[in-house]
């Protein structure tokens, strides 16, 4: 197992509980056929440049352990996420 680290912007439109659902959706992902490490709530931040005409985003960062074929589907299921608005998933052991 590889330890890869994933951080991504929730909306910030969103209510708090929906937030909340979206960071539980993406540890049940990592779960499934991985273990989750950390989780680190960021919570809102300051974009570097606006994305779809917003200047703030909710942060979320997840170091977890798991093989080589979790991270394509998590990338898969970030992408078609409405609550998500970017997302980077880092191979860890490559530093």
């Amino acid at each position: 197992m590889r330890n890869y680290e994933v951080t991504f912007i929730i909306d910030p439109a969103l209510e708090d509980a929906k937030k909340d659902a979206t960071v539980e959706t993406v540890q049940s992902i990592i779960a499934a056929d991985g273990e989750v490490e950390k989780v680190d709530v960021w919570g809102m931040k300051k974009l570097a440049y606006p994305i779809n005409k917003k200047d703030e985003g909710y942060y979320v960062v997840i170091t977890f352990k798991a093989g080589a074929d979790l991270p394509k589907e998590l990338d898969r299921r970030l992408r078609i996420s409405d609550n998500v608005v970017r997302h980077i998933i880092v191979n860890m052991d490559d530093k």
